[in-house]
């Protein structure tokens, strides 16, 4: 059965697109995993992730780990550097910005699983790190998730770089 991916997404391509300065979920576009069949995991690297303190306004700035096992929908790249460029002027916690990432992912995809990992610079001489994931409920995935939660910083890097 062929497709054409061009009918599925419409920002990749896209000239025109606007850069929302907040919040946005509905930026988000999916699209159809060819290879169901598989598990197999995508991720992504996304080292200019910025929002702001909720109380100061001051930014924050991180790299964001977003690494998923599609089921029957994936998301599109594009859409998804928007969508975290609109946390842009977004004032949340750290913790509270991982776990809106999280949900809303689910919600758009439907994962078998999905781990959102953010690394933050230090502001005040401490980095906050929040790790979230999830695992379909009812599947292997939903144990992985607990496995890999419970296991998920077993080697931490050594933080002299950042």
């Amino acid at each position: 059965m062929s497709h054409n991916r061009e009918k599925e997404v419409s920002l990749l391509g896209n000239m025109n697109v606007e850069y929302k300065m907040n919040y946005d979920p509905t930026i988000l576009e999916e699209f159809e995993n060819r290879h169901p069949q598989r598990d197999y995991f995508v991720k992504f690297n996304c080292p200019e992730f910025t929002s702001l303190c909720p109380i100061t306004g001051q930014p924050d700035f991180a790299t964001i780990y977003i690494s998923y096992i599609p089921d029957k929908k994936m998301v599109e790249s594009k859409s998804l550097k928007l969508y975290l460029f609109s946390f842009r002027n977004h004032g949340d916690f750290h913790e509270d910005c991982m776990n809106k990432m999280v949900n809303d992912l689910v919600e758009l995809m439907d994962p078998r699983y999905i781990e959102i990992w953010g690394k933050f610079t230090p502001r005040g001489g401490i980095s906050i790190d929040p790790y979230v994931n999830y695992g379909k409920p009812g599947t292997k995935y939903e144990n992985m998730a607990e496995h890999r939660l419970m296991n998920h910083d077993m080697y931490p890097e050594k933080i002299d770089h950042r």
